[in-house]
């Protein structure tokens, strides 16, 4: 390279950085003294990187939830910060002193929001075909955020506003990368771990439909609240208030604070004001607290499912104490448990939003009533995982793991794993086996043009839309969790085991109870009655044993070989005594350990 052109650029820079004002520039922007010298090709590189970085803004590897974002537009900005995030003060006063640093993404904002009638702002829904999404920070209920999950670990929340910012892309080094995920891990734990205080004020009931019987247990719980609790609101379903056997118009008779306290519930009504109700209570099996999910599109309330249905895997309380665990949960507070759940968007093939829909089980695009096998296109981060030719897809959530995934042949997933299960329906080949993605992944799910008929798809089996040829579905994990109320630390695997006998063995009966009378008291006689637990197996004496010439020949090879062991063959013992046994504890204080020259490349260059 010539001087002369590096001369021209070293003046034109020196005449730039007399006009521009360094507060004015973006934090990232570095700028060049005239007085040092200026390398043309590394600012050639840096151009180049920074459009690979713009290509390849479309995959993201953090676990984060992504959304689709919107073309610019002549809109004003809003706040991008969500108001049901951090809701006004409202009637009943909140124990959120030191609530969770929520970090502020409207300086890294890459598109405009909306504001939408339910009184917040979320990113509008991208009109293109090009799907580009992004991260986005998740939001939970106001009630969810207490003084213990502030407190507990302050590393865990930095690290989590490191994931929701750009610096994840200046990752290099193996070690950082796993020491961000573990402290996601403590987040977590230390969330399902503390005991939040609820303050309820408005409690929410809903009960099974289709059962008349159970509106007669409805009226009995709204009776023992407005009796026990009289500072609460009681909301019930809106189609009891004319009921025959809800009969309000007597119970306001029986009880005066009912024409106060005693309200009606709608869908519109929790579309629009979801932070109104402090604690939803639900009366049914599994079906009635997926109904909840549906009515609660944004931020959820804590959810206390008694279990009055056919099957619970999500109900784990009995109804029996329905007034001892009421009376724990409104005075020693309650610890809640985060689902995951998907943020499941319909477009046309033009890219055109024709339906959105959050979804706690599972999402399930079928051939619906044609005779053909779906041809069903699934895609990434953008990339074409498999076409599948199957009666369907089951796209499920860890919860909806014992659901239709399981009945399909899918794997059963503990909540607390964050991943995304692809089940298929009878898959043409038999190869087409279930698999885990990462719930970071940005899944698509489209019909071909080619395809020989239309699809259908069902959200947790209560909406139903046609997939016509060449539309799709994109899934990604909602940054809306359903929070559940847990029972005990092993409520998951009681569950499992309750409605699925897993792992359920019948033990051996003693044989003794086929005798007959003359034998059992023979074996009465010659064992003398009794039968001894201490006396160890390997001393009695067996009239049948297999094993004692085996025995003896192990002895002998044991005593043989003992003398020619040598030190290669002694097992491994770090020095120091190696890593300390963890103890059950509250806290996960493990560190992660990964080689210091590991290297990741994020961007994918």
């Amino acid at each position: 390279m010539s001087d002369s052109p590096q001369s021209q650029l070293t003046e034109q820079l020196k005449n730039l950085s007399t006009k521009v004002d360094k507060d004015a520039l973006h934090p990232l922007t570095k700028l060049v003294s005239p007085s040092e010298p200026v390398d043309i090709q590394q600012i050639r590189e840096g151009r180049q990187q920074r459009e690979r970085t713009s290509e390849s803004s479309s995959s993201s590897i953090s676990s984060l939830p992504t959304e689709i974002l919107e073309p610019p537009s002549n809109q004003p900005q809003v706040n991008s910060t969500p108001a049901l995030a951090s809701p006004q003060p409202q009637h009943s006063s909140f124990r959120r002193k030191h609530s969770i640093h929520k970090f502020n993404r409207s300086q890294y904002s890459l598109s405009s929001m909306s504001s939408t009638p339910y009184g917040s702002t979320v990113p509008s829904i991208s009109s293109s075909p090009k799907d580009n999404f992004a991260r986005e920070p998740p939001r939970i209920h106001a009630k969810l955020y207490c003084e213990d999950v502030a407190k507990s670990n302050k590393t865990a929340k930095d690290v989590l506003s490191r994931l929701s910012s750009d610096e994840l892309r200046s990752v290099k080094s193996h070690t950082e990368l796993a020491e961000t995920a573990n402290g996601v891990r403590m987040l977590a734990k230390n969330l399902s771990r503390a005991t939040i205080q609820l303050d309820v004020r408005a409690l929410m009931i809903v009960t099974k439909a289709r059962d008349n019987a159970l509106v007669y247990l409805t009226r009995e719980v709204v009776e023992w609240l407005l009796s026990n609790h009289t500072e609460i609101t009681v909301f019930v379903d809106s189609k009891l208030e004319h009921s025959k056997r809800f009969d309000s118009k007597r119970m306001v008779k029986q009880y005066p604070s009912a024409s106060k306290h005693l309200r009606y519930w709608n869908k519109e009504l929790t579309l629009k004001s979801p932070e109104l109700f402090d604690l939803v209570v639900t009366l049914g099996g599994d079906g009635t607290v997926l109904y909840v999910s549906n009515l609660f599109q944004r931020v959820v309330p804590p959810v206390l499912s008694f279990s009055l249905g056919s099957l619970g895997f999500l109900t784990n309380f009995k109804f029996d104490d329905y007034k001892s665990k009421l009376n724990h949960c409104l005075d020693s507070g309650v610890k809640a448990n985060l689902r995951m759940r998907f943020t499941c968007r319909v477009h046309t093939a033009e890219g055109k939003l024709i339906c959105e829909q959050q979804v706690l089980n599972e999402l399930v695009v079928d051939r619906g009533p044609s005779p053909f096998v779906t041809n069903l296109e699934l895609y990434g981060d953008g990339s074409l995982l498999t076409i599948a030719q199957a009666d369907g897809l089951i796209i499920a959530t860890p919860t909806g793991s014992t659901a239709y995934s399981l009945s399909a042949g899918g794997s059963l997933v503990h909540p607390g794993v964050s991943a995304i299960s692809v089940t298929p329906i009878c898959p043409h080949t038999l190869s087409f086996r279930p698999i885990l993605l990462p719930d970071g992944m940005f899944l698509k799910i489209k019909v071909p043009v080619t395809s020989r008929s239309t699809a259908w798809c069902s959200f947790d089996g209560k909406v139903r839309k046609e997939l016509s040829k060449g539309y799709y579905v994109t899934i990604q994990a909602s940054p809306f969790p359903f929070p559940t109320v847990i029972a005990s630390k092993t409520e998951y695997m009681d569950s499992v085991s309750r409605n699925l006998n897993w792992n359920v063995r019948e033990q051996q009966k003693p044989f003794s109870s086929y005798l007959k009378p003359e034998t059992r008291q023979m074996m009465v006689e010659n064992d003398n009655g009794e039968f001894k637990p201490e006396q160890n197996e390997d001393n009695e004496d067996f009239d049948i044993n297999y094993s004692d010439q085996e025995e003896s020949e192990e002895k002998t090879s044991s005593s043989n070989t003992t003398s020619e062991t040598n030190s290669e063959d002694m097992s491994y013992l770090p020095l120091g005594g190696g890593t300390q046994t963890p103890t059950t504890n509250n806290q996960d204080d493990r560190c992660c350990y990964a080689h210091p020259h590991a290297r990741v490349h994020l961007n994918g260059n």
